[in-house]
């Protein structure tokens, strides 16, 4: 039973709550405000003041750059495969567990997933299906531990994820935070959850530790100009195509109301249908002068604000990396910024947290020799296949140059040139010259028959010459 105490603690922490919305919307009125608010620039431009989750996902279901301001860092920070390991050596219990954990449930997918819809809104979850839930009723109470089952996992958004009810014990390290979920399934149903049952992530977070900025509010604004941008200049576009007319009617024309009748009927043909010609009494049909402009440079003005905010490079943002190449500079911030994602993001917020769940629960074996282990992330920096292929024409061009020109032997030697000029690695360099020497050996070996049987001294001969 609820005491009075807990009552007027909660009573409490809601009263807290509301004084901290208040001040929120009162701060958010003041958006545009300017000559003492006898001016609002958010009114007379059409912005909102407020947002929601839904206007948010509306942006991102309809809008192309909206949809890569989500999509972009997502796709990169969850690129390739994502291991777990404890050593060098071999494969250890946890380690093995996590990959079948991981292929069973496809984990990778569902993150990716949860992160996009964490960047919707102010934070997303990840519900942990677990298999202590005989009812939709035991959906409420704590994990009963140990020795868990993991059956499934669901990502779901702030939408459908709603905070009921938070710790009020300010004696509880989980003061303040969620306690028990209201989540809205795929099939409609509502049910309470309990915090234990659920990973909860947040974007960027400043006061608040549950609700983050959501990563299109920043530049929602910027979002707004480009619809009206390009959205109206496909209508100055299409009113351009297809100008206007003028009629100018003579001062002696009767018209009869057939004649009225008929006109219409000839003008509604030639606006909506095929018809091309117009048959004119007393009438002449002057086309009216129409102006089309270039969108061109407002478009970049607000992709460059959207990708300063963002920190997207522009080609990156827009796609355009495809036909023309990003410069080296941009490619390679946004892979440091992209890691950086990974490991102060993406490995703390959603890897890690599952994982010290799941070890928790008994989903997957505790560290055994380590006490701990490393999450392991697909190398962003490697070169693509198109990149490799690119280097090895490079290289080879610079190789026939360098054996064509018996000076640039004498002036640089072959190790140096391949390790300096190549950019070859030691061990790569190594090989390379054993096959050198080896080639040697045999040429020399097959010009002098059998007189000579030492390979090395062949070898120390020709490195001496």
């Amino acid at each position: 039973m609820t005491t009075t105490k807990q009552l007027q603690s909660r009573l409490q922490v809601l009263q807290q709550l509301e004084g901290t919305l208040m001040s929120r919307i009162s701060h958010l009125s003041q958006l545009g405000s300017q000559y003492a608010g006898k001016r609002d620039l958010y009114k007379a431009l059409g912005y909102k003041t407020t947002l929601s989750f839904a206007d948010y996902y509306a942006q991102y279901r309809r809008q192309d750059i909206a949809k890569a301001i989500i999509d972009r860092p997502v796709e990169t920070t969850w690129k390739g495969d994502l291991l777990i390991r404890e050593t060098d050596d071999m494969d250890t219990p946890l380690e093995l567990a996590w990959k079948e954990l991981q292929e069973r449930l496809s984990l990778k997918s569902r993150f990716s997933r949860l992160d996009k819809l964490a960047g919707l809104g102010q934070y997303a979850v990840l519900l942990l299906g677990l298999d202590d839930t005989a009812s939709i009723s035991d959906f409420g109470n704590p994990v009963v531990l140990p020795g868990r089952k993991l059956l499934y996992v669901k990502p779901i958004s702030q939408d459908n994820a709603v905070v009921k009810t938070t710790v009020s014990d300010a004696h509880d390290a989980r003061f303040g935070l969620p306690e028990i979920y209201g989540i809205v399934l795929a099939t409609g149903a509502e049910i309470n959850v309990h915090h234990t049952r659920i990973i909860h992530v947040s974007g960027s977070l400043l006061e608040d530790e549950v609700y983050g900025e959501p990563r299109l509010e920043a530049v929602f604004n910027r979002l707004m100009d480009l619809e009206k941008i390009v959205g109206g200049s496909a209508e100055m576009f299409w009113r351009g195509a297809r100008p206007g007319h003028q009629v100018n009617v003579d001062i002696d024309a009767d018209f009869l109301p057939e004649d009225k009748e008929n006109l219409e009927t000839q003008i509604d043909e030639y606006e909506h249908k095929v018809r091309r010609l117009l048959i004119l009494q007393g009438m002449e049909l002057k086309e009216l002068s129409t102006q089309v402009s270039d969108p061109g440079n407002h478009v970049h003005v607000q992709i460059e604000m959207i990708s300063a905010e963002t920190g997207i490079p522009k080609r990156i943002l827009t796609g355009s990396e495809r036909g023309e190449l990003a410069s080296t500079e941009d490619k390679n911030s946004w892979l440091e910024k992209m890691q950086m994602r990974r490991e102060e993001f993406a490995e703390s917020a959603i890897v890690r947290a599952f994982v010290d769940r799941c070890i928790e629960y008994g989903v997957l074996p505790p560290p055994s020799k380590a006490e701990t282990y490393t999450i392991v992330w697909e190398d962003l920096f490697a070169p693509s296949e198109e990149d490799k292929a690119e280097v090895g024409e490079i290289r080879a061009r610079a190789l026939k140059e360098y054996t064509a020109n018996p000076v640039a032997q004498d002036t640089l030697p072959p190790e140096q040139f391949f390790k300096y000029c190549m950019g070859l690695k030691e061990q790569d360099v190594e090989i390379i010259m054993q096959a050198i020497d080896a080639e040697i050996v045999k040429e020399i070996d097959d010009e002098k028959g059998d007189d000579i049987h030492d390979e090395d001294d062949i070898v120390e001969e020709v490195r001496d010459i």
